[in-house]
């Protein structure tokens, strides 16, 4: 569908509701409760729904979730025991899974904001896209050129990063219908050219803004949702603001489309009526696309003059089948390959039931784990993996690197390895991330071509060795590419929380928490970050 078609369908639904929203209002939370199982970026919509519980008395609870996990919990049937309905920033990769259709209920699209390619003033001045709307094909070409470096976010963990990647192969491919394998074969070549300029992943739009916005001189710019991007801007954090290049050949959008499950009890489909009316009302539209950057789906509510020309639509893939070979595609042939090195805490305190789980969450990685989420979120081909393992000291490390044909060897010896850690001894964690920079220095020699970072698992506190000051006055004398290099703690039993977000800040990484989840599932979180 168009998204003036979208809007057409948006005012319908708007006056269907019309009718029972007037006396919807309340305080006291009577129009319901919904549980909703959210994208990330959109806990920048709390102030509205917090409004939304004081005008018509409807309280919502978003839990945040990646895209394809998030698919995941709806095709296994997870969702529905938690949630009463769930709210992307696209159903597209979801209609792609059997039984999703079952699954769903009405559902409703709440904005918009295109993917597009965000750079810095000077260089987009520079490559005369400030005045122009280059192709696809002229941007994958500069990119290949080295005419300027980028982030963009996980295929897996963000909606954004799978809209780019979907745009720019539907683009390149040139067709004007949906993607096949065949096509994606075709114009593999150009993609590697088009990948061989991001610098920088994540596995969220919000990180990537944030670490972005923190080290501006890292990359050029920023492929992002239009909304981050100018929010980015209007920040004034930026030495130079982005300029926004909307590709002449189109782009992938998404919609947000707030939708009941169909397991969903009746009180909740009440509640989600009303919600939707109200978001669709055109004051709320507005304040919305003030607060958020996101652009109206409601006829009459004008878009701000901050927003580019709208771009054409670029096909989505149509079956399943495309979808995954894309993102096979993407992480064993076509992006970067990845370079990580895992610290890990085999000290006496995780004798028994941690060290157990520590072993799963590895095993997991190798390929152990069939989930839809695990099998993309496995050690990729070309990857570099090291394991180091500490107690008392940093261990020896052990260094694997995936083989694009036949990897099921080397996963195998990395699944041995992990089923061969014993726990013994104390903690010295700044001994063993000093090692860790050590070795990623070394491997950077000899290789420097890799996405690279640290990821660090502990149960405690540091007992052995050097201590947090004595961390922070070594990685102050390291070289700039080492000290932009992210550490990924995971907190873990007893972990010392405040000495990990700590180093987190430090390194530019980001804290993960394992203690009120799996072991496992955070471990497939942090996989969306290298």
């Amino acid at each position: 569908m168009t998204r003036r078609g979208t809007a057409v369908l948006a005012a319908a639904v708007l006056a269907l509701a019309a009718g029972c929203d007037a006396t919807d209002a309340g305080t006291d939370g009577s129009g319901g409760t919904l549980r909703i199982l959210a994208s990330s970026e959109l806990s920048d919509l709390r102030p509205v729904l917090a409004a939304a519980r004081k005008d018509i008395g409807v309280t919502v609870n978003l839990d945040y979730t990646g895209t394809i996990d998030g698919v995941q919990q709806v095709v296994d049937g997870t969702a529905r025991r938690t949630h009463d309905a769930i709210w992307f920033s696209s159903n597209r990769y979801l209609a792609l899974q059997p039984g999703a259709r079952s699954a769903l209920g009405p559902s409703v699209k709440t904005m918009a904001s295109p993917v597009v390619l965000g750079l810095r003033a000077s260089v987009a001045r520079g490559l005369g896209w400030d005045r122009t709307r280059p192709t696809w094909a002229a941007i994958a070409a500069a990119a290949e050129a080295k005419k300027f470096t980028y982030g963009m976010t996980n295929p897996v963990s963000s909606n954004s990063g799978f809209s780019a990647l979907v745009g720019v192969t539907a683009a390149l491919a040139d067709t004007g219908t949906a993607l096949d394998t065949a096509a994606i074969d075709r114009v593999a070549p150009k993609l590697r050219g088009f990948f061989a300029a991001q610098r920088l992943t994540s596995g969220s739009s919000g990180w990537l803004s944030d670490t972005y916005a923190a080290d501006p001189g890292r990359v050029d710019g920023l492929v992002n949702y239009e909304s981050v991007l100018l929010t980015l801007n209007a920040s004034k954090k930026l030495p130079e603001p982005l300029t926004l290049v909307y590709p002449g050949d189109g782009v992938v959008t998404a919609d947000y489309p707030l939708t009941l499950l169909s397991s969903a009890p009746r009180n909740s489909s009440d509640a989600f009526r009303r919600l939707t009316a109200y978001l669709l009302r055109p004051a709320v539209q507005r304040r919305i696309m003030d607060a958020t950057h996101r652009r109206p789906v409601v006829p009459g509510v004008q878009p701000s003059a901050g927003f580019g020309p709208e771009p054409p639509e670029l096909p989505f893939p149509a079956r399943q089948q495309a979808a995954d070979a894309l993102i096979d595609a993407y992480f064993n042939r076509l992006r970067r390959p990845s370079r990580t090195v895992y610290v890990l805490d085999v000290s006496g305190s995780m004798e028994g039931s941690r060290l157990a789980s520590l072993k799963s969450a590895l095993t997991a990685l190798t390929g152990a784990d069939t989930s839809l989420s695990g099998r993309f979120q496995r050690f990729h081909d070309r990857e570099e993996v090291t394991l180091l393992p500490f107690s008392d000291r940093p261990g020896p490390p052990a260094t694997y690197v995936v083989p694009e044909r036949n990897p099921a060897a080397e996963l195998a010896r990395i699944r041995g390895f992990a089923e061969g850690l014993r726990a013994r001894g104390g903690t010295a964690i700044y001994d063993s991330l000093e090692r860790a920079f050590a070795v990623v220095g070394e491997q950077a020699a000899r290789e420097p071509d890799r996405l690279t970072s640290i990821v660090l698992m502990s149960d405690g506190e540091s007992n052995a060795g050097a201590d947090a000051r004595g961390f922070r006055s070594w990685y102050a004398t390291q070289p700039a590419a080492l000290r932009r290099v992210p550490v990924f703690p995971i907190l873990f039993g007893e972990s010392a929380t405040g000495e990990m977000n700590d180093v987190a800040t430090l390194t530019r990484g980001r804290t993960f928490d394992a203690r009120t989840q799996s072991l496992s599932s955070v471990f497939r979180e942090v996989r969306g970050y290298q």
